[in-house]
């Protein structure tokens, strides 16, 4: 059975859903799975060695130039790809409308969520299968409760297995070190910078180089600073595949509700994630190590609640 699955963003969000993949290997022997994401995340996916293709697509550049010819070429070249792979199946995990129609653009029966249980109730009417999963579920489970009804297994009892393994190589730091994620995508998602450098500071009475990611340009001066005022340290510009490889090797990981602290926990490392603009429940931090979520919506969370927890999970 050729089946492709339809996970396209965000990082965070694909990577809740890789369980998926050691679920339905495990219960449909054979399967050989690809993936649909867009190009930034392509690493996650591709991290997992039970995909056997990554396809990557670039909708959020596309959908501002549809006025373009070359965006027409590149997106009938996707679906010409799609359409020569003959799936025999389709598993749609993001439950939109653009995620239904490139479902859809595979030529196979696509299955998905049903109206009362999809984001956008109108992508329920391009699947030729749907099935109630309860919205009150955290995303990992969502995802696998979706798969199972769809491949006709009871859902696994066992732990979600995320199965990524980070690729070797690449700029890597000098010994023991704790990794601190302080930016996010959107200002409300903020903790204060005096915060950082406490959490930074205790890091480094244990021994441990604070390491203090970043992303994008004006992400970069924000972790200088804080590593500054904590002794730490600050890597170049690292790609999606780079970072997961620092990640793996940290002690400990404190990072606000985005993709790379999503990541750090799906890889196995104490993770202690910070919400300050939403409810963590439905999407809080999931991994096979000492995780945990701390804030929500309204709540932001004081520097000695952070300390008290992040105490908890250090290593006795």
């Amino acid at each position: 059975m050729r089946l492709l699955i339809v996970k396209t963003s965000s990082m965070g969000d694909v990577v809740h859903a890789m369980p998926v993949v050691a679920d339905l290997r495990r219960h449909l022997p054979g399967v050989e799975i690809d993936w649909l994401v867009e190009a930034p995340f392509t690493a996650i996916p591709q991290m997992h060695p039970g995909i056997r293709r990554v396809l990557p697509m670039a909708w959020r550049k596309w959908r501002g130039q549809l006025g373009k010819p070359a965006t027409w070429r590149a997106m009938r070249a996707l679906r010409a790809q799609l359409r020569e792979a003959a799936y025999d199946g389709v598993l749609d995990l993001q439950g939109l409308l653009k995620s239904a129609l490139w479902a859809r653009q595979a030529g196979a029966p696509v299955a998905g969520y049903d109206r009362a249980s999809i984001r956008e109730p109108a992508a329920a009417w391009l699947y030729q299968r749907t099935a109630a999963v309860s919205r009150e579920l955290h995303a990992v489970e969502r995802c696998r409760r979706l798969a199972a009804a769809h491949g006709g297994y009871a859902l696994p009892d066992t732990p979600p297995d995320f199965g990524l393994v980070p690729p070797h190589g690449g700029w890597a730091p000098r010994g023991d070190y704790a990794v601190l994620i302080p930016n996010a995508s959107r200002k409300e998602k903020l903790w204060p910078e005096r915060h950082w450098v406490a959490v930074g500071r205790r890091l480094l009475e244990l021994g441990w180089t604070p390491l203090v990611l970043w992303g994008r340009d004006e992400e970069q001066t924000l972790a200088e600073r804080i590593a500054a005022g904590c002794e730490g340290d600050v890597p170049p510009f690292l790609k999606v595949g780079e970072m997961a490889s620092v990640l793996a090797g940290a002690k400990t990981v404190v990072g606000l509700d985005t993709g790379f602290t999503h990541l750090a926990a799906a890889l196995g490392r104490p993770t202690l994630g910070i919400y300050c603009d939403h409810e963590p429940g439905l999407a809080g931090i999931t991994g096979p190590g000492p995780v945990a979520s701390i804030g929500g919506k309204g709540q932001v969370p004081g520097r000695a609640e952070v300390l008290a927890l992040l105490e908890q999970q250090l290593p006795r």
